[in-house]
């Protein structure tokens, strides 16, 4: 278990199974998309680029949260996981983000198996991720990536709601019987349980909780509380997250994503 794009590419190059958590909240976005039956195309940008990448992919690109709140928005999904469940018809839906988004375009091209997890699915992928690895020898290697915030100078901010949500995949992991965990990983795992029993007024007390509830979107923070509301496990196949609950979960190169 690891945090942000520097140390994803030092650890994940080793791995065969490479999980993303951004709980405020790329992959909660995901997973209410996914489950509304939408393929998710991660892109690093939100910007002119960004809009030709939605269109040639006949997609609807997210704009963001207070471009969504307006009024005159032409386009109000947004990365708001509450815009997401209100749309209607969303089917192909372009999602920007500086964090969990710019992580899955990062390691689109490093031969792993890409899944995007939360609190509300991580015992789907959990269960997807200990079936495969029990099954296959020798023994798989599964990268828990923490995304965290940035600062105003774009360094790291580590999040607790991203150690809580690594801690999450990784205790639901460790109670299905996968052995071999890194300090790190048991470390995450034990933040995870301290916090569990309260979860949603913890995640509500926590920074980035109070800062989306003072610009009007506490309720992005009740849905990425959801815990294990979420059957859904996205794994990046080409340019795009599907979900892999059922079907095969293989990685295809991602030929369409920016590098």
């Amino acid at each position: 278990m690891e945090w942000g794009e520097r140390a994803a590419a030092a650890i994940c190059p080793g791995a065969d199974y490479s999980v993303i958590v951004d709980i405020l909240s790329f992959t909660t976005a995901l997973s209410v998309a996914i489950d509304a039956g939408a393929e998710v195309f991660p892109y690093r940008w939100r910007d002119e680029s960004a809009a030709a990448f939605a269109r040639r992919h006949d997609a609807v690109l997210a704009v963001g949260r207070s471009a969504a709140s307006m009024p005159a928005a032409s386009a109000p999904v947004s990365l708001s996981p509450a815009s997401i469940r209100s749309a209607t018809g969303l089917t192909r839906l372009v999602l920007p983000s500086p964090n969990g988004s710019a992580l899955a375009s990062q390691l689109a091209h490093r031969g792993a198996v890409i899944l995007g997890a939360c609190l509300r699915n991580r015992m789907a992928v959990a269960q997807r991720l200990a079936s495969r690895v029990a099954a296959r020898k020798p023994q798989q290697v599964v990268a828990v990536v923490a995304a965290g915030e940035r600062r105003a100078d774009c360094s790291l901010r580590p999040a607790i709601e991203d150690l809580w949500g690594a801690g999450a995949v990784i205790s639901a992991l460790a109670d299905l019987g996968l052995t071999g965990l890194s300090p790190e990983a048991r470390a995450a795992a034990a933040a995870f349980a301290a916090v569990a029993a309260n979860l949603p007024a913890e995640l509500a007390a926590t920074s980035s909780g109070r800062e989306l509830a003072s610009i009007g979107f506490g309720q992005d923070v009740a849905v990425a509380a959801e815990l294990d509301a979420s059957a859904s496990v996205p794994t990046l196949t080409g340019a795009r997250f599907v979900d892999a609950s059922h079907g095969p979960m293989s990685h295809i190169g991602c030929t369409d994503a920016p590098t």
